[in-house]
């Protein structure tokens, strides 16, 4: 039915929360994705009882749906790639239908999970984003920026459901149980009750049963004698079970790193707790041999899905340890206590903010270190040799580690490379001029103006990538940061560029929309102390080795009125594109042509114009959609024409049409989503391209 685009009506279990989606550039409205399982279909006139996971897209009334309840839809279905985790997407336009309420045990537990997220609700915003991850993978109020920096450090099982929930708690309650006279059997069952109340508040998710299941093997991994065997046993029997009941899972890379982590755990750990616990205090052993082992044993799958490697992860698991288990188990003290009193509940989450800042602290400043995290080839020869050097790790690192001369030469090799990072294979190189980031569907620019000083013209969707970008560049003044338009895909990352940087002036078009990202940004300006100005038609500035004329916008088309969009329901001849700011930039010798997201409209009005269009780098227009004026390309003469694209674009950028009318001009074209970020120098006025491959 879905290869065949049918339209159904259907009887949904929401298996997820809703969550809402803003389309890149933010021409379409918002929209929601949830997951849910379709138990009832209705089609050609008959109806078929079914189990089947589907993907949901709908309007902003789907925010209203709850995890647990039954809802009646009416919508198309869609084929997904073969392999995915959904049998189809199913797009609805209609408002859901509810037939019923969740199970009164999952409103119970929503309940607890509200009152935990009231009771820090007083604290900063990255406070109340972590507790309630920490405590029962409660991700709504995580910010975006805070998941990266705890992906670069290592510390993302904190953020998420995981063993290490579990294995906390239980560590705080059986020892409490025993303490008031509880043994044998009454701990066993202390023990399941407590997995069974963890898997309802962290919703019984096939993620929460695996981090359930991993949980139980790794709180017995670091004991002695028999314990350490049966764990392995346990393991083992957990994998081929959790298989069998969902085969999906044996292309899971987060089943895949569970297990990874606490097979680490359990065979390497108690090694290297002993072999440290030679010259160490045992509680230090086990605190450094348990997240050292986690994290080596999952190393080449962490590469293969983030292309780096993180050089501070063992440190930064280290430093956030002490803090983990105090803010764990205060946060479920926090949620229960909500239930009683929302005062007491606010002193307790109060309490567990303060270790939850310092675990944010670790992961902040862990991820601003210049290499905090390399990069390396996701590739199947990459993850090959990253794979053999763990394994020769796993063969020698019990004798480094029982010597503490030479732990301390390891210790200090690593800090060297965390504080003076060797670089992406030689990127970037010394005499960088231009770069167009990889910062996915969108333009991230920078200019080099001086040393540690750059021009930056847009900064992407995504305020992590472009952070990365600059601090890989070594960028730390941005004189002035132009934003071609208002579209998200060119101003969401704005906040990535401002952060730690000294930001003199932002310039904009004149066009202020869509309004929701003008005034996001005049916020976020306001917020840094940073003026912003509107640019003129062919004004000439110059910045340390940098100058430029303003070619466009020369005229600029009515704003719509408040609360709408001028926006049109497909993503070309929109006219925030056609007012985007347009540059042409001498740097060293070199002329490079910044076009925004322009339309034929615009390039063809910039022709009539008459301004010299000559340059040596094109950045062809609209991320090189299909909606480009042959004539316009051709004037520009470019012996380099740079694309900047997201993989697997939905928009099918760059365009073959564009591709083809390129290579008509003999002109030489580069594209992120092909080569990831590109670099341009002129090396004795010899233009020369160098592309990393992947994400710096």
């Amino acid at each position: 039915m879905a290869a065949d685009s049918a339209t159904v009506g259907v009887r949904l279990k929401v298996e997820g929360d809703p969550s809402v989606r803003q389309s890149p550039g933010g021409r379409r409205p918002p929209y929601v994705v949830l997951k849910a399982t379709i138990v009832e279909v209705r089609a050609r006139g008959s109806v078929t009882r079914v189990r089947t996971p589907v993907f949901v897209i709908g309007t902003t009334q789907w925010q209203r749906v709850r995890y647990g309840q039954h809802v009646d839809a009416n919508g198309r279905l869609e084929a997904v790639e073969a392999g995915s985790d959904v049998a189809a997407m199913l797009s609805v336009r209609s408002p859901p239908r509810i037939v019923d309420e969740p199970p009164w045990w999952l409103r119970a537990a929503e309940k607890v999970r509200a009152g935990l997220r009231e009771s820090v609700a007083g604290q900063p915003d990255d406070v109340r984003g972590l507790v309630p991850a920490l405590v029962m993978g409660d991700l709504s109020g995580l910010a975006a920026d805070l998941t990266e920096d705890f992906q670069t450090t290592g510390l993302t099982h904190l953020s998420a459901v995981s063993g290490t929930n579990l294995t906390l708690l239980l560590a705080f309650i059986l020892p409490c149980s025993r303490l008031i006279g509880v043994r044998a059997r009454g701990l066993t069952v202390i023990g399941v009750m407590t997995v069974v109340v963890f898997v309802i508040l962290a919703r019984p998710q096939p993620s929460v049963l695996r981090a359930a299941a991993m949980g139980l093997i790794a709180l017995a991994a670091m004991t002695s004698g028999g314990a350490r065997r049966r764990a392995v046993r346990s393991l083992s029997v957990a994998v081929i079970v959790l298989l069998l009941l969902d085969t999906s899972l044996a292309r899971s890379a987060g089943f895949a790193l569970s297990v990874l982590a606490t097979a680490g755990i359990v065979l390497l750990g108690p090694g290297w707790r002993d072999a440290l616990a030679k010259w160490l205090p045992r509680w230090l052993a086990e605190a450094i041999s348990c997240p050292l082992a986690a994290q080596l044993a999952c190393t080449p799958v962490v590469a293969w899905l983030s292309g780096q490697v993180s050089m501070v992860a063992v440190a930064a698991n280290l430093l956030a340890g002490p803090a983990v288990g105090p803010a764990t188990i205060l946060g479920f003290a926090a949620a229960g206590v909500a239930l009683v009193s929302t005062e007491v509940a606010r002193l307790v989450g109060w309490a567990a903010g303060w270790p939850a800042r310092w675990i944010i602290l670790v992961a902040r400043e862990g991820a601003d270190l210049p290499g905090a995290a390399n990069a390396w080839p996701a590739t199947a020869i990459g993850v090959a040799v990253l794979t053999l050097l763990c394994l020769a790790l796993v063969l020698g690192l019990h004798r480094i580690l029982a010597r503490p001369i030479a732990m301390v030469l390891a210790v200090v090799v690593l800090a060297v490379v965390a504080l003076r990072p060797v670089g992406s294979l030689g990127w970037p190189p010394d005499d960088w001029l231009f770069v167009m980031c990889d910062v996915g569907q969108g333009d991230g620019l920078i200019l080099r103006a001086g040393e540690r000083t750059a021009v930056v013209v847009d900064t992407g969707p995504d305020p992590a990538a472009m952070d990365r970008c600059l601090r890989d560049l070594g960028v730390e003044h941005i004189p002035v940061l132009v934003l071609s338009h208002f579209h998200a895909d060119h101003v969401g990352g704005l906040a990535g560029a401002l952060k730690d940087r000294r930001v003199d002036e932002i310039e904009v078009t004149p066009y202020f929309s869509p309004r929701a990202e003008y005034d996001r940004v005049v916020d976020l300006a306001s917020h840094h102390g940073i003026s912003l100005r509107t640019v003129t038609y062919h004004e000439r500035r110059v910045v340390g080795q940098i100058s430029w004329t303003t070619l466009w916008p020369a005229r600029v088309p009515a704003l719509p009125p408040p609360g709408t969009s001028s926006a049109t329901s497909t993503d070309e001849g929109s006219p925030e594109n056609n007012a985007s700011i347009a540059m042409m930039v001498e740097l060293s010798g070199l002329r490079i042509l910044l076009t925004g997201d322009l339309e034929p409209e615009s390039q063809r009005a910039i022709l009539a114009t008459g301004d010299d269009l000559h340059a040596d780098v094109l950045k062809v227009p609209h991320h090189g959609s299909a909606q480009q004026d042959p004539t316009f390309i051709a004037a520009t003469n470019a012996r380099l024409a740079l694309i900047s694209a997201g993989r697997n674009n939905d928009y099918g950028h760059p365009a073959p049409r564009t591709l083809t009318l390129l290579s008509h001009q003999s002109t030489r074209t580069a594209t992120t989503n092909t080569t990831g970020t590109l670099t341009v120098t002129n090396p004795d006025n010899h233009l020369t391209l160098t592309t990393t491959g992947h994400d710096p």
